[in-house]
């Protein structure tokens, strides 16, 4: 078992991924005790999966630093890179993570966004208005939504592969898949 991370959680991937998968924050008995992204809890049990599948991981699961994992083509960050309370950043925290989710996307030469979930997909909206990426106003939300930015960019919606969502079958790992399969299909 790890010692709890329990400090801003780095991104991790491709630095030169054309594919940005977009999560919330850090699960607190996750990414806060491993030290990377989606890793130690089930939510990441879906993504790791998930990209295996899709051709944007070397395997299947990811269970912590050193674990021979790596991410093709892709590069995972959160719009909040602390672990928030009751697993939801105050509008503190995502202001004070602004500055990093910002620096990513300007390092990172992605060209497919993928949000998990509706806070995600407002935190690249709001990024989308600050970068002037879209003439026109982004589509709500939705679980496999699509919107072309500037520069033969896209943002895609997924619903976050939560317990919340995966254990009530409001999220099926065919759901999780053919969004990834239409990420792929952008980049191509």
């Amino acid at each position: 078992d790890h010692q709890y991370w329990g400090r801003p959680v780095p991104v991790v991937g491709d630095p030169r991924a054309r594919l940005l998968v977009v999560g919330l924050a850090p699960g607190a008995h996750g990414a806060n005790r491993t030290g990377r992204m989606f890793t130690g809890d089930r939510s990441g049990e879906w993504l790791f999966r998930a990209l295996h599948r899709a051709g944007f991981s070397n395997q299947p699961e990811s269970i912590g630093p050193g674990d021979g994992l790596e991410l093709l083509d892709c590069l995972i960050t959160n719009v909040c890179h602390c672990a928030p309370p009751k697993n939801k950043p105050t509008r503190d925290q995502l202001q004070a993570c602004q500055h990093w989710f910002d620096q990513v996307i300007d390092a990172v030469p992605a060209r497919v966004f993928v949000a998990l979930g509706g806070l995600a997909w407002q935190g690249m909206a709001k990024l989308i208005g600050r970068r002037d990426w879209s003439s026109q106003r982004l589509p709500k939300f939705s679980h496999g939504a699509m919107a072309p930015l500037a520069g033969n960019r896209w943002l895609v919606g997924s619903y976050h592969p939560s317990q919340q969502n995966t254990f009530t079958g409001r999220l099926t790992e065919e759901m999780f898949d053919e969004v990834f399969s239409q990420a792929r299909s952008k980049l191509t």
